[in-house]
């Protein structure tokens, strides 16, 4: 099976908290993150690894990541729609009272709701494309930093 770059970050990470446990000597630890770095299959990560232990819990993965970033937003999507709808019809039944009664107008609040409701609804039906893009810039971040850990280290 062909390795991913967040499988070929996994062995990375573990690679450099083992250097710096000091279980690994600075040669071995280029030779071994050079070859996670070039490697093409899971099998070829795995023996890389297979003396030393992880000494930090996983984090949670990024797709994990990723669909709890997408429940945030239309989590936000929904409240900015209902908030706002709220707030304008209230100032729409407020102002419709006069001395006399209630005197419907121009429904305006329906244009905030249209507003509003159109980034609710792009939020829900491109649920894919927006886990997508989150997991680019996650794994994005995480070859970052693992690249400033190794600037670190030399």
């Amino acid at each position: 099976m062909r390795a991913s770059d967040r499988d070929r970050a996994v062995i990375e990470a573990v690679l450099s908290d083992a250097f710096a446990e000091g279980r690994l000597d600075r040669a071995e630890y280029d030779e071994r993150s050079d070859a996670a770095l070039s490697s093409r299959t899971l099998g070829d990560l795995m023996p890389l690894v297979s003396d030393l232990p992880v000494a930090r819990a996983p984090r949670s993965s990024i797709p994990d990541e990723a669909a709890r970033a997408f429940v945030q937003a239309r989590r936000q999507a929904v409240w900015g729609f209902l908030s706002a709808s709220l707030i304008c019809w209230a100032i729409w039944v407020a102002t419709s009272f006069g001395g006399d009664g209630f005197h419907a107008q121009f429904p305006w609040p329906l244009f905030v709701m249209l507003g509003t409701g159109l980034n609710a609804g792009r939020v829900m039906w491109q649920k894919d494309e927006i886990i997508e893009e989150q997991t680019r810039r996650l794994e994005k971040r995480e070859r970052r930093e693992i690249e400033r850990r190794r600037l670190h280290e030399d």
